[in-house]
């Protein structure tokens, strides 16, 4: 059997298939792109090679080119046809038709590794990933067109779009944040997920809130539970009656606030882990954590108990919980009168929130009044 150009030109590199396929892998997501699975593209490229089968696809050729360093001539490769963008629309067509469930899964174990990045070291590096992440599958979206697998990817779309849209708010990129929301919501209704496009309203109610539109983050998260109602989880009910009841207690509502945390209370699983819902974190003191937020901002002295309880509850790898934390004590002891104790947990949460370079909670920690 005659040896195909692009068979001979990976020998005379010294690459294995296997070193290829990696080289293939790395350079498509590089540019943003998306390609078939390690196994499948293994078949497809002995077939290629073997000349059984062209490399047709333009998105393929390109890699070939990146990665060998050579033109389409010296690679087998067919020349560039004059009709160039029907041949980058047939090739994101075919990409998007290797979708499958092994590519679904892929795409949220990426998401949910970010979550765990940020929750650790905080999101400084992550949001250009996942905009590239968030970019591959959108592309996948437009252009693929079976059912089923459809929706499972646009569920993960929601949940890389609400991570950007919470990191985009940490970093004080609020009109990025409602932006990644609003896909994120865009994305529920694709995906047919009424809990997924409650829990994106909610989240998005918190840019309201850093926008100083509370009473507009009230309406938004009221519309959130009415639409998670009978249909949400318990644990994703609870989830957003507590944003619900931040909301009030912003703007000012002691008693709805309350209120709200109740009922979060009520809801809350004896079980607070659902693997459906990895975005939801109520067990380990959070909710207590949260309730001392709002009482903080509402000006209760019992705050400081709450979140001092909260701050030993709660795991070490949340830093940035931590870190709001140190903040709402630092401005429930200035509330209380206590300098000393203000300006040290001010101090920690500084050297913290400059750490994972938290610029929302360091924006607020800057506003912090000391008594005198």
């Amino acid at each position: 059997m005659a040896v195909t150009r692009l068979q001979a030109v990976r020998k005379s590199l010294g690459y294995s298939a296997d070193t290829v396929i990696g080289m293939l892998h790395q350079r498509a997501s590089m540019i943003g792109e998306t390609v078939m699975s390690r196994a499948s593209l293994k078949t497809k490229l002995s077939r290629w090679e073997n000349g059984h089968e062209a490399v047709s696809w333009a998105l393929y050729q390109r890699l070939f080119r990146d990665i060998y360093g050579r033109t389409n001539d010296e690679l087998g490769f067919p020349p560039d046809e004059i009709d160039s963008e029907a041949n980058e629309l047939r090739a994101r067509l075919g990409a998007a038709r290797t979708v499958d469930a092994a590519t679904v899964d892929l795409f949220r174990r990426q998401v949910d590794n970010a979550r765990h990045v940020d929750r650790r070291f905080g999101g400084i590096s992550l949001l250009d990933q996942l905009r590239t992440l968030i970019k591959q599958i959108e592309d996948l979206l437009r252009y693929g067109s079976q059912r089923g697998q459809r929706e499972a990817l646009a569920a993960v779309l929601v949940e890389a779009s609400t991570l950007a849209g919470w990191e985009s708010l940490d970093r004080n990129a609020t009109n990025q944040a409602w932006g990644h929301y609003e896909r994120a919501k865009a994305a529920a209704r694709e995906a047919g997920s009424i809990p997924l496009l409650a829990h994106a309203m909610a989240e998005q109610g918190f840019v309201l809130i850093d926008i100083n539109e509370p009473r507009l983050a009230v309406a938004q998260i009221a519309e959130a539970r009415s639409l998670a109602e009978g249909i949400a989880t318990p644990l994703l009910r609870s989830w957003i009656a507590a944003a619900h009841g931040e909301s009030h207690a912003t703007a000012g509502d002691t008693d709805q606030a309350l209120e709200a945390f109740d009922d979060a209370s009520t809801l809350l699983p004896a079980d607070p882990v659902d693997p459906a819902l990895p975005f939801v974190f109520l067990g380990d003191s959070h909710l207590d954590r949260w309730r001392g937020n709002a009482l903080a901002k509402l000006g209760d002295p019992d705050a400081i108990n709450h979140l001092v309880d909260a701050l030993y509850g709660t795991p070490p790898d949340f830093l940035r919980a931590r870190v709001t934390m140190l903040v709402d004590l630092a401005y429930a002891h200035a509330a209380a009168g206590d300098r000393t104790a203000a300006q040290s947990y001010a101090r920690e949460a500084r050297r913290l929130g400059m750490q994972i370079k938290t610029d929302r909670l360091l924006r607020r920690l800057s506003h912090l009044v000391l008594p005198t």
